[in-house]
């Protein structure tokens, strides 16, 4: 009831509830609220109607673009471009739960680190490692946002034509790791449909095929070529090479490069790099000459010892904060001296970070 007490409306009077609450109204004013009132309703009948067909075609586009999404057939993945990311393991009054590896490598902008030179070495070597070991351990998204910046990893190589062969090695440690993987789809192992997991891998036979099937595009000037420099200006080029194998196709190119391929110094400087004084010691080979063979011993300590990881730009970690950042960008820290709380990040090292 809007009131209390006795009813003291006039003949003909009636209460009526509107939107600022109950009125008085005669039996004309009845007679054109009514109609009012229904043309309102119809009003609302019609809305209601069309925002019925509305919210119909939304749950269907959501429905078809959750099934994109299962089927990896989005034309534009969606990439978290966070500049640093706060690395919790366990809970406190201020944060609940934990950093796992899997929110940090969605969270972090991986997608722009492979467009920079200085950093695209660095994100191939943490891809290596997630795919040898540490796939399962990951979500279903971040497995998917794996195979997406693998795919944007495998078009810069074949637009650029460069770093082909850890790419290539890279697809194989992967393709091998799966196909172990994917025979234990039971055992939970991997998140999602196993024809999914087919679907990726077929992706990367596909992938690997056309990197063998890539073509250096010779340059269009008729200038200067490599050949035509002097050969100490093609032996300091020579040393900018990290990789042995790289020396040794170049040695093949003709007999001059051949000559110079053979170089001791070059050699050495490529052990030293590459390998610690206490690695080399272990693994000396003399000649019958009395000198050492450098050459030799490269290959040697490549079969027996990993490389030295050295890296443009990396990761950081502030013991301060908590936070890993990217070096050319900025994180609130709140120590007096950011800069001596603040040590780089290797591959294995990200890895390790998130290891309870």
């Amino acid at each position: 009831m809007p009131f209390l007490g006795q009813d003291w409306r006039s003949p003909g009077q009636s209460w009526v509830k509107t939107e600022d609450g109950w009125k008085k109204t005669t039996k004309d004013e009845n007679e054109t609220n009514n109609n009012v009132s229904e043309r309102k309703s119809y009003c609302k009948e019609e809305h209601d109607k069309e925002n019925l067909i509305l919210s119909i075609n939304y749950d269907v586009a959501a429905k078809k673009r959750k099934k994109d999404l299962l089927n990896n057939n989005t034309k534009i993945p969606y990439f978290h471009k966070d500049k640093w990311i706060y690395v919790h393991k366990g809970s406190t009054k201020e944060r609940h739960g934990y950093c796992t590896l899997g929110e940090a490598f969605n969270r972090l902008d991986f997608c722009s680190a492979i467009k920079d030179t200085r950093r695209f070495n660095y994100v191939v070597r943490l891809l290596e490692l997630i795919a040898k070991s540490q796939l399962p351990s990951l979500s279903g998204v971040a497995q998917k946002n794996y195979m997406n910046i693998l795919e944007r990893v495998v078009q810069k190589v074949l637009d650029d034509q460069q770093n082909v062969r850890p790419i290539k090695e890279l697809l194989q440690t992967l393709y091998a790791s799966l196909c172990s993987l994917v025979q234990d789809m039971g055992k939970s192992v991997l998140v999602g449909n196993i024809n999914i997991w087919v679907h990726r891998m077929e992706n990367i036979l596909q992938w690997l095929q056309q990197l063998d099937n890539i073509q250096i595009n010779r340059p269009t000037n008729t200038g200067m070529t490599f050949l035509d420099l002097p050969d100490s200006l093609q032996l300091n080029i020579m040393h900018r090479l990290a990789d042995g194998r790289d020396l040794v196709s170049l040695g093949q190119v003709c007999p001059d490069l051949s000559v110079l391929a053979e170089d001791r110094l070059l050699w050495k400087r490529l052990c030293q790099y590459h390998f610690a004084d206490r690695q080399i010691r272990k693994r000396l080979m003399v000649s019958d000459k009395g000198l050492l063979e450098w050459k030799k011993m490269y290959f040697k300590l490549c079969r027996c010892y990993p490389h030295k990881e050295q890296y443009s730009d990396t990761l950081q970690f502030c013991t301060h904060c908590h936070i890993l950042f990217w070096k050319d960008t900025d994180h609130p820290c709140t120590a007096n001296n950011p800069e001596s709380c603040c040590k780089p990040v290797s591959p294995q090292g990200f890895i390790n970070l998130f290891k309870f």
